[in-house]
């Protein structure tokens, strides 16, 4: 197996944010590339603004989490600001009933999949353990434990195989990931059974607080290849080179070649969370420069250089996110606290003996206060 786009193997590449594929540069113009135009030659002026929208609502859902978090409204957020390229680029190409194990960040593909407002937010609220039915989107639940979705996507892929289907499944981590057994792991048993699924690493360039450097000296990337897994290194800035790529990969694995890899270089322009401070490990400059490679201008510049990006188009979707923005915090505002027994209900899908064993305990010890203690 070969890789679409050469990596240097020589140079401490995991630094040079320009050692990727892309077909749209930030200053927004149009560039050639042989291995992933051919994957975008349906991609008109129409589907660019479809894609430019996308975008635009995933920022909106974004800014609203946080401004929710920081009045209080809800527990943490995770924002994913800088990052709506890849996230919308990739989820385009998959079909309603492919499969896909998101990290906590993945607020675009779970957009792109079909999420309700309320979806955004209920969990980080702590009212839901999960806020939407997987099946209903094609989705699961998004993962907290580092990387640990690889493995289920790899587990899913390969119940696919039994079916007969020709499904895909998908594993969304950020590049800490990449130093985590299980990541590792899920390409073992994906690469040695061939199984129907693609890993997307987000390198935002911070495992938290750590740079990518000291985890990685090279790229990303290049060690799908020693797992036999083909991968391409791509702008993940770049919404029309994520769609590429992703399209490249769910092509792979849905006519039984395998696991695929896709390393998306990108940036987390916020913190890693509401509860971190990014300005005590991260210059200024950096995000300054990061900031001039927004994906969602150099989208904007693409369409006005095709004279497609009117004054009709801007209030469009200007309107469309002020409803959306106003809809997830109406879903925040308005949401009615659970009593604390029902932290048992939707564990199992049949009765449990032990669960109902703990719900009795739980009941009992819930008695010992009084009814408005227990509604706090």
């Amino acid at each position: 197996m070969t890789m679409m786009h050469t990596l240097n193997p020589t140079a401490e590449a995991a630094i040079d944010i320009d050692d990727v594929a892309r077909l749209v540069t930030p200053e927004g113009e149009r560039v050639a590339d042989p291995d992933l135009d051919p994957w975008v030659a349906d991609i008109d002026a129409e589907a660019l603004r479809g894609l430019y929208r996308d975008m635009m609502l995933v920022r909106r859902i974004d800014t609203e989490g946080v401004a929710l978090q920081r009045q209080g409204q809800l527990g943490l957020w995770a924002p994913c600001q800088g990052q709506e390229a890849t996230q919308v680029g990739t989820a385009r190409a998959f079909r309603s009933d492919d499969f896909v194990f998101p990290s906590y960040r993945e607020i675009g593909v779970s957009f792109v999949r079909g999420a309700k407002p309320e979806d955004y937010v209920l969990a980080w609220r702590g009212e839901a353990h999960s806020t939407y039915n997987p099946y209903d989107i094609g989705t699961a639940t998004p993962q907290i434990i580092i990387g640990a979705q690889s493995l289920h996507a790899v587990g899913y892929a390969m119940g696919i195989q039994r079916d007969g289907t020709d499904q895909v499944a998908a594993a969304y981590f950020g590049d800490g990931a990449t130093s985590q057994g299980d990541v590792n792991e899920a390409m073992v048993f994906a690469s040695s059974f061939r199984s129907p699924v693609v890993f997307v690493c987000t390198n935002n360039q911070w495992a938290i607080s750590e740079p990518v450097t000291v985890q990685a000296k090279f790229p990303i990337a290049g060690r799908a290849p020693g797992f036999g897994i083909p991968s391409l290194r791509v702008d993940g800035n770049d919404v029309l080179a994520c769609l590429a790529a992703m399209r490249w990969a769910v092509d792979n694995a849905r006519r039984g070649s395998g696991p695929a890899f896709i390393e998306a270089v990108t940036y987390r322009m916020g913190p890693h969370t509401t509860s971190d401070d990014p300005t005590r490990y991260r210059d200024s400059d950096e995000v300054e420069k990061w900031r001039r490679r927004d994906p969602i201008a150099r989208i904007e510049a693409l369409l006005r250089s095709q004279d497609a990006f009117d004054d009709d188009f801007i209030s469009d979707v200007a309107a469309q996110a002020d409803k959306l923005g106003a809809e997830v915090r109406a879903a925040t505002l308005g949401a009615v606290t659970r009593p604390p027994i029902a932290v048992f209900d939707n564990v199992y899908a049949e009765p449990h003996s032990g669960l109902a064993e703990q719900r009795d305990w739980y009941a009992s010890y819930l008695e010992g206060f009084d009814s408005e203690q227990v509604a706090r």
